[in-house]
């Protein structure tokens, strides 16, 4: 049995218990704080391909279920101008308590016609087109961009080929790169291949302790190394693509710790602990001369990576 297998075990155990009668309630309390103590213990040995599997979890927080917790206004904007509106990506005017920023999040969907509506959370070309118009908006009045990324990756459909999925993509990354306005990127689930690459340019990157972050999807590193996209547990563990590995290697900056069983267990929980770090985050970007913000975006992306010579 896997450590998620045991950890889901525990959770339907303590489902039960709760589920008790007041009359049987004896000591119930005891056995769920130590069932949930157990829980907490093992995610300390989740492996890359368990936490794959929490950030994809049905019941995870997406980016629409945190807006109304992290700001106390938002304002959609929609529309690239070129073609049409992408729903796979949301941009919008928010207040983060009294500071005005402008918020950029990708949203898979919850249930099964609102992920439809989403395209489930895999942008067109028009959607990264948007995200270029909405973020110069941000630089034109001197306001923060906050990006939050949830996606598998880009539309590959052949539309969205043909609209240019790659340009609009690049340009994603070249805007951002010299964007001169303070960027904070957060992670909350999956951040999969190109089209979470896309937003993930920014001066603070922030990850939920469950979420996983690689240019390729586990299933299509195994179909491209074995032909066979079975061995994605194998490539997940392979390609290092926790939130603890990806700090190690100095990718981002915060690990945003997680209630025990993952962010749907206590979403109140998890949203105050995102919310405290991006308010953190932000005071402390602010208060740094733009100039001096865009030579440190560019050293730090500068170091990623390792150059060796034969």
């Amino acid at each position: 049995m896997s450590v998620w297998e045991k950890i889901e075990e525990l959770e339907k155990q303590i489902d039960k218990f709760k589920s008790l009668s007041v009359e049987e309630h004896i000591e119930v309390d005891e056995v769920i704080v130590i069932l949930k103590e157990k829980i907490n213990d093992l995610h300390k040995n989740l492996t890359s391909w368990d936490r794959t599997r929490m950030a994809r979890h049905i019941d995870r927080p997406k980016f629409l279920d945190y807006v109304p917790k992290l700001f106390n206004y938002f304002q959609e904007i929609g529309g690239d101008r070129k073609f049409k509106n992408d729903n796979a990506i949301i941009c919008g005017l928010a207040s983060l308590d009294k500071r005005k920023v402008v918020v950029i999040g990708q949203e898979k969907g919850k249930d099964t016609s609102d992920k439809i509506y989403r395209n489930f959370g895999m942008s067109h070309p028009e959607g990264y087109w948007k995200t270029i118009r909405v973020m110069k908006l941000a630089e034109k009045f001197g306001l923060p961009l906050l990006l939050f990324v949830d996606t598998p990756g880009a539309y590959p459909g052949i539309g969205a080929e043909e609209r240019g999925q790659l340009v609009a993509i690049a340009e994603n990354l070249y805007e951002l790169s010299g964007i001169r306005i303070p960027i904070i990127v957060t992670i909350l689930g999956e951040g999969g291949s190109g089209g979470a690459l896309a937003l993930g340019v920014g001066d603070r990157l922030l990850m939920m302790e469950n979420a996983i972050y690689s240019v390729i999807s586990p299933e299509g590193c195994a179909a491209i190394l074995w032909r066979d996209a079975s061995k994605a547990e194998q490539a997940a563990n392979a390609l290092k693509i926790s939130a603890f590995d990806l700090k190690e290697f100095g990718i981002i900056h915060e690990i945003i710790q997680e209630p025990g069983g993952g962010a749907h267990k206590d979403f109140n929980a998890a949203a105050d602990k995102l919310k405290k770090s991006i308010k953190n985050s932000l005071n402390k970007l602010v208060k740094v001369p733009i100039d001096e913000l865009l030579d440190q975006r560019y050293n730090m992306l500068r170091k990623f990576g390792v150059f060796k010579e034969k």
